[in-house]
């Protein structure tokens, strides 16, 4: 069973409130029988609703890292920019944002490249 500190408790509320398909005005979907049930992801500290752990929480991919300290989601460290992010896989080097900068930066110089040979070729 996965614990909660007070951050991540707080975290996990809101977005059990937000984001979460079967929680309705404060009650569970899943967990109704005929009368209202509670979301239990809104009164305790531990990850107990399966639904939240497996559709709602890898939405938040920095948060999920954090809870579930799950090594197939590295959190690492941006070379240009120093902040962490969640790694999409071991190759990654640089934040969402920072990428696409980095991205645009390199796809320039290899066309100023790509037209220098023409011409020189040409």
């Amino acid at each position: 069973m996965i614990r909660l500190n007070e951050a991540q408790y707080r975290v996990v509320k809101k977005m059990a409130k937000a984001e979460c398909a079967n929680n309705d005005c404060g009650n569970c979907l899943l967990l109704d029988d005929g009368e209202p049930c509670v979301c239990v992801q809104s009164i305790s500290y531990s990850l107990l609703c399966r639904y939240f752990r497996e559709a709602v929480l890898p939405a938040n991919r920095e948060f999920c890292a954090e809870v579930m300290k799950d090594r197939s989601i590295e959190l690492k460290r941006c070379a240009l920019c120093k902040s962490t992010f969640a790694a999409g896989s071991n190759r990654a080097k640089y934040c969402p944002a920072c990428a696409k900068i980095v991205h645009r930066r390199q796809k320039a110089e290899s066309e100023r490249n790509r037209r220098l040979r023409i011409k020189t070729t040409g």
